[in-house]
């Protein structure tokens, strides 16, 4: 296997892993201020992601560098077209880690509301919009003979993308609320789960439609067949699972859904990494768009050592956070000072 297509995998892997943990922080928060009856409900929340929910985002920082070293073609071509869709990312991200920090500062309902809603749309843009981001990676965008986007914001609100914004908003939402079923006990466990089995109900269809457009469309082939196949079948299975009160089995489908669709949609636009719909020669792939094989190399032998320390950091994290959380581990919140007079 040559050198660009192992760091075509890794990246890949990293996206993966991405999605998969920071999906379930981004349904978390969507979920806040629906599932949160009130305040106490909130924190319990929070606290579900409160240990892990920064550490998930070094995912996209580590797939962000890799593509900036591995394919600075890629990376120069995607930053600059989707300058606009990324930014408000970027916003969201910052805008939430800042919620989950100010919002206990200042102890008024009204305080608290405020940054809940902060958490909530922060929550929602970025779960819509690498959706939108990834539908039009992999479908294409107009790139001319020098590598450049040659569109405009609009251009990128196409109905295959925007399908796909609501496809990664309703998995990444649905596999928050198996989240926190496993994640909770009493009654706010028994609403997530219940929440999840009705909104499994809507992201089944809209991920099969997705599923098959792009297979039908962009990589109609045995193994995006078999990875579609496989994506379907465990969110089914996920939903079961979770209705059925097995939320440790419905998590770990939800969470391989988010894994099958993932390598579905990076099969399907291999080899390309961004294919022009101007003209397929102009499109970059994993040859025109690489670094140096020596580059390469070097990049090899630093993600081969540092790898497998992050990934055991990581996983010592889950374990020391792993017992689930309860309105009894909330401590009460202090009493104002005009309250005591």
């Amino acid at each position: 296997m040559a050198l660009t297509d192992v760091w075509f995998l890794l990246i890949a892997i990293l996206w993966t892993g991405y999605f998969v943990l920071e999906g379930f922080d981004f349904g978390v928060g969507a979920l806040l201020r629906i599932l949160g009856r009130d305040d106490t409900d909130r924190r319990v929340m929070i606290n579900t992601i409160g240990p892990v929910w920064d550490g998930n985002e070094v995912w996209l920082i580590v797939a962000g560098g890799a593509t900036f070293a591995a394919f600075p073609e890629w990376y120069a071509t995607l930053f600059s077209g989707f300058y606009l869709a990324l930014l408000l990312i970027l916003v969201a991200l910052i805008g939430r880690g800042v919620a989950f920090e100010y919002r206990g500062k200042v102890d008024t309902a009204q305080w608290r509301a405020r940054w809940d809603w902060v958490i909530v749309v922060c929550s929602v843009v970025p779960a819509l919009l690498w959706g939108v981001a990834f539908g039009n990676i992999v479908g294409g965008v107009p790139l001319d003979a020098d590598h450049e986007f040659v569109g405009g914001l609009v251009t990128l609100l196409t109905p295959y993308a925007l399908l796909g914004g609501v496809t990664t908003l309703l998995l990444f939402v649905l596999h928050g609320a198996v989240f926190l079923s496993l994640k909770t006990d009493g009654d706010i466990r028994a609403r997530a789960r219940g929440l999840a089995v009705r909104i499994g109900a809507g992201a089944v269809p809209v991920a099969a439609a997705f599923l098959l457009w792009t297979w039908l469309d962009h990589g109609a082939d045995l193994v995006t067949a078999v990875l579609a196949l496989v994506a379907a079948a465990a969110l089914v299975g996920g939903i079961l699972a979770t209705r059925a009160g097995r939320e440790g089995w419905g998590f770990t489908l939800t969470a391989g859904t988010i894994v099958a669709a993932t390598a579905f949609l990076f099969t399907a636009l291999y080899p390309d990494v961004m294919p022009s719909t101007i003209d397929p020669a102009f499109s970059l792939t994993t040859t025109n768009a690489a670094s140096t094989p020596y580059t390469l190399t070097i990049m090899t032998w630093v993600a081969a050592i540092m790898t497998p320390i992050v990934l055991c950091y990581q996983a010592w994290t889950y374990w020391v956070f792993r017992r689930r959380i309860s309105r009894t581990h909330i401590p009460a919140a202090p009493v104002p000072a005009e309250e005591h007079a």
